[in-house]
């Protein structure tokens, strides 16, 4: 049910105006209403991309894989289950805000499908405003020529695509960190092969047990895992 509400939330951000779209929606039978929500659902992967972490955390672990030199394992289903499942994690007290605000109040019937969707947004919006750069948020303020007076009135059209440039830039640092270790070990590596005159050998070769060696016991995968979770406040 929560994810409901999200898809109902992006796709109405698409509209002219969000308000317009949920009007609407109250003046639906419930045929026309069960095609709505069939027609949203069909935007589920869009939403999970541009309102969530998944994409910080789906461009690190792929660039992960360059970086140790395998650039097809794990799979791409692995990478993509695995950071579906973090992002998960890292939004469930966003959802859990939605569904105390939104979710159970609509279910109680204390709340009407326009009133249940706005109170949604107000969890999404903070966590985007949240870990969205402030030089990103005023690159689209100033584009779109929006003077909100507070952050609750950016709208969703200037807030999505400031988060997700965020999202992007902060992973592409944090992927910057850990290519530098395995960049030393490929230019060590080469080093050594050059000087015993063994040029013909891929330094790749030699160099990639070693990098998932020191990957594996430096505990790699637990300060990865921990960083992109505590990095999202």
């Amino acid at each position: 049910m929560i994810l409901i509400y999200l898809l109902i939330l992006t796709a109405s951000a698409r509209a002219e105006t969000v308000n317009d779209v949920l009007k609407k929606l109250g003046n639906l039978d419930i045929t026309l209403k069960l095609l709505f929500l069939f027609t949203i659902l069909s935007l589920a992967p869009a939403i999970l991309i541009t309102i969530t972490s998944f994409t910080r955390i789906v461009i690190i672990l792929s660039l992960l894989r360059h970086a140790l030199g395998t650039p097809q394992t794990p799979p791409n289903q692995v990478v993509i289950a695995l950071s579906i499942f973090l992002t998960l994690f890292t939004m469930n007290p966003t959802f859990q805000e939605i569904n105390e605000m939104a979710l159970q109040p609509y279910l109680r019937g204390e709340l009407s499908d326009v009133e249940a969707i706005k109170q949604s947004v107000i969890p999404l919006k903070e966590f985007m405003l949240r870990n969205t750069r402030k030089e990103d948020l005023k690159l689209f303020l100033d584009i779109r020529k929006e003077k909100p007076k507070s952050p609750e009135d950016i709208s969703l059209l200037t807030l999505i695509p400031a988060f997700m440039v965020s999202e992007i830039k902060t992973a592409m640092e944090v992927v910057f960190v850990i290519f530098l270790p395995f960049i030393v070990i490929d230019l060590l590596v080469a080093s050594i092969l050059m000087s015993m005159g063994m040029m013909m050998i891929p330094p790749m070769m030699l160099s990639l047990p070693f990098k998932l060696i020191l990957f594996v016991t430096s505990g790699g995968w637990e300060l990865l895992i921990k960083s992109i979770i505590v990095s999202y406040r």
